[in-house]
This record gives structure tokens, sequence and C-alpha cells, in this order.
């Protein structure tokens, strides 16, 4: 586990990207990095920046940035393949091309291709998720954003978030801060029943994002809403 952590913590400048401006920036740096490095990392980071360009900004624009789902799929998936892929970065090679085929779905609309998404993605959890939260954080991340009609996929989140969370509390090194963030902001129920919990875990997802760059704003946004149905 400590290996991979390693590698993942050389990935944190390209993973969950919020920031449009930042990634626009880092997407240049990346891409001019990548060919002067012909080693495996530099191809995975050029393969996660391609994904997080999809998720952010290709739904934002007709042309600038449609395609960027492929192309971190097919670089991904030619890392994947490779007899040379080093084994302690299969985990996020294989989550991140599971949820680039996600995102091809998408912006194609072909419907298809989100049930090989998830085949991938359960693949890369039944691997690799005791040593790495990325395959769960991931195909959690693509669960909770599934229209309202796929919910046999939606109940697939809060499984995989609450799975992290587990882990976690065993092990500290087994995610980082701005996943777990995520993880926290995302994992909570608003029913009454469940809404102590959600607080704890609201508060947790503020506390791990100092400097708001993962789960901090929505999280205290929606700690603002809880709190409001409390007093009221």
């Amino acid at each position: 586990m400590e290996k991979v952590r390693s590698y993942e913590q050389q990935l944190q400048d390209v993973i969950e990207i919020i920031d449009h401006t930042y990634l626009k920036d880092k997407l240049m740096a990346v891409e001019q990095e990548a060919p002067r490095h012909p080693n495996e990392l530099p191809k995975v980071r050029l393969g996660v920046v391609y994904h997080e360009v999809a998720l952010n900004l290709s739904f934002l624009s007709k042309t600038s940035y449609r395609g960027y789902a492929q192309k971190s799929f097919d670089l991904l998936t030619a890392l994947a393949e490779s007899s040379d892929a080093t084994p302690e970065l299969l985990p996020v090679i294989l989550a991140y091309r599971a949820s680039a085929l996600s995102l091809v779905g998408a912006e194609t609309k072909k419907l298809s291709l989100l049930g090989k998404a998830f085949a991938l993605f359960d693949e890369a959890v039944r691997t690799y998720a005791t040593v790495s939260s990325t395959p769960e954080f991931l195909r959690g991340s693509v669960a909770e954003n599934l229209p309202w009609f796929f919910f046999s996929k939606r109940k697939v989140a809060r499984h995989d978030f609450q799975s992290i969370i587990e882990k976690y509390q065993q092990n500290s090194i087994y995610a980082d801060a701005k996943t777990m963030s995520f993880t926290y902001w995302a994992n909570q129920h608003q029913s009454k029943k469940h809404r102590p919990q959600s607080l704890e875990y609201l508060e947790l997802a503020i506390k791990l994002d100092p400097h708001y760059e993962a789960g901090r704003e929505r999280a205290e946004i929606l700690k603002q809403k809880l709190m409001g149905n409390v007093t009221s």
C-alpha cells in the first residue's frame, strides 16, 4: 500500500481539479512535460489530466475540449495493456480508464459504454480496492452523478464511499485528505435520522480541505442547509 500511495501522491496535482483556470494551465504544462520524459508516470499524469479536462471543461464547450475523454481512455488503455506497466500504478490507471469511458459515453450519448465502464470499474475495485481508494472513489463519483433512472447504479455510490471511510478509519494512509474531503461530503444522508452522522462527516470534509481545493465549499453549504433544518 505504501508504494501505491507514493505514486498517488505524485499525481495529486492533476487529480480532482475543481479550479478551471488552474486546470487549463495544468493541461498545457503536462502536455509539454510528457514528451520530454517519455516514461510511464508522465503518461499517466497526461491521461489523468485529460480525464479532468473531459469531466470539467468538455461539457461547457461544443468544440474546444471535446474528445478529451476519448484521448484519456485511449492513453490509459495503452498503459493498462502494456507488459511493462508498473503494478503500483495500475489502481489509478484502471480506475481512470473506466471513468474516462463513462465520460465518452456521456459525450457521445452511447449508454452502452456506461455498462462497459462499470464492468471496468468492478474489475479495478475487485483487484485493487484493498490498497487504493481510487477505484471505489471514481466508481462512486460516477454512480452518484447518474440520472435518477439509474437508481441501481446510484446505490453503488453510498457503498463505495462508506467502504473508503471504513478503510481510512483503520489506516489513515489509505487515502489522501483531498479524496477524504470529497468522500465525507458525498457520503451523507439528509434524513433527520442520519443528520448527526451527516453533520459529523461534513465537519470532517471541511477540516480536511483548508484551502478549498476539495469538498469544503459544498460541505459548508450543505451543513448550513442541515443546520437550518435542525433549527426550523
